[in-house]
């Protein structure tokens, strides 16, 4: 589901169908409420979900609430960042970044 922000909201049971079959890829930001970092992250991935929509999903999921997901792809740490293309993740970044930087560290796999 597409929040108003244009970053949606995906659990252990939408993530399979919202990322792993999307068509395009997806960056998946792995969050929690109780993370300064992760908040710190909620503009840039709106921003990065309005430049980059025709390109890709941006889609957060909360690690507390579905902990199934980040611990079937190794996340350790918050905010975690993957990229998604065709059904595996073929990026990995963690850690709060800028608009700038984050587009320019995952250029290469969009």
């Amino acid at each position: 589901m597409i929040g108003t922000t244009g970053v949606g909201e995906v659990t252990d049971g939408t993530f399979e169908g919202e990322v792993v079959k999307a068509d395009l890829p997806v960056l998946v930001q792995f969050t929690a409420a109780w993370c300064p970092s992760c908040r710190q992250m909620a503009p840039v991935l709106s921003a990065v979900a309005e430049q980059e929509g025709a390109r890709m999903k941006v889609v957060r999921i909360d690690v507390d609430a579905s902990p199934g997901t980040p611990a079937r792809h190794g996340v350790l740490a918050i905010p975690t960042l993957m990229v998604f293309r065709g059904g595996e993740a073929v990026k990995s970044l963690v850690g709060a970044r800028t608009q700038r930087r984050l587009l320019r560290e995952i250029e290469d796999v969009l």
